[in-house]
């Protein structure tokens, strides 16, 4: 009977996918891999365009306003630049935190259901996937290699801590630290991503209403970046011919660099001061 006992668990080891498993967790592997490739390129393309852009502009200001002007081309071009990409940071991250408030309000319903915490994580990732693509492809990249994580028995707060873009880490951080509270105490999980799920709502929820008092405050600051374009465009009009002064003395060249950098300056300060009210 024990020899019998012995063959079979035998023949069972002699079964065992091992190369299946290998297979599943290599492609898991490739496929972050080309996530993370995929997401490098897209960054170092973004980057290298709006360098082309200031080449480009400081080029062009050179040549109608001489060293000066290139160089206060560049500056502007390049404030233009960051601030662009700032409120496209801003609303990729309002987005993908209100896509992962629906995804966990979907992942609480089915853990409290019972279903298993991978197929629950699965499940959230396929709604996602199936909506907006806009909310949804940083929320279900991040979602699946949770997901894959959770069935193989892996460290899922350390996953969540890793995964994701940026604009989505902090609510991810918040999600591994529930986490990691019902895998050391015993709370129900459930409970806890209920609780990150309704935290992140309000957050989101009160972040939007922040931007939209703050756009009185950003008027303002646009109208007073403008303000030298308007004083250049009165003394013109008025015969004191401010653009020949700038342009064509190198005293003017000199106060054309030190204004535009100031204003420059003041724009992003400003920015600085409005982003700082709006809550992370």
């Amino acid at each position: 009977m024990l020899s019998l006992a012995v063959a079979a668990l035998a023949a069972g080891v002699l079964c065992w996918p091992a190369g299946i498993c290998r297979g599943r967790l290599t492609g898991l592997r490739r496929s972050e891999a080309r996530a993370r490739v995929a997401a490098a390129c897209g960054r170092w393309a973004t980057r290298r365009c709006g360098l082309v852009l200031v080449g480009l502009t400081a080029g062009v200001g050179a040549l109608l306003a001489g060293p000066g002007g290139g160089l206060a081309a560049a500056m502007v071009t390049g404030t233009v630049v960051v601030r662009r990409r700032a409120g496209r940071d801003c609303r990729t991250a309002a987005t993908a935190a209100t896509g992962l408030s629906d995804a966990l309000g979907i992942l609480v319903a089915e853990l409290r259901a019972g279903a298993h915490p991978g197929d629950a994580i699965t499940a959230a990732a396929e709604t996602q996937g199936d909506g907006s693509p806009n909310v949804g492809t940083d929320v279900v990249r991040a979602l699946s290699a949770v997901a894959a994580a959770a069935r193989l028995g892996g460290d899922v707060p350390a996953v969540l801590r890793s995964v994701g873009p940026a604009p989505l880490r902090a609510w991810l951080g918040r999600l591994a630290d529930a986490w990691s509270l019902a895998d050391r105490y015993g709370i129900p999980l459930a409970d806890l991503l209920d609780a990150v799920r309704s935290d992140t709502e309000h957050r989101v929820r009160f972040a939007a209403e922040v931007q939209a008092r703050l756009a009185g405050p950003r008027a303002t600051a646009a109208v007073l970046a403008g303000l030298p374009l308007l004083g250049l465009a009165l003394g013109q009009a008025v015969g004191a011919a401010p653009l020949r002064v700038l342009c064509q003395t190198v005293v003017g060249q000199v106060l054309l660099v030190i204004g535009t950098a100031a204003t420059c300056v003041g724009v992003l300060w400003s920015a600085r001061l409005v982003s700082g009210a709006v809550p992370a």
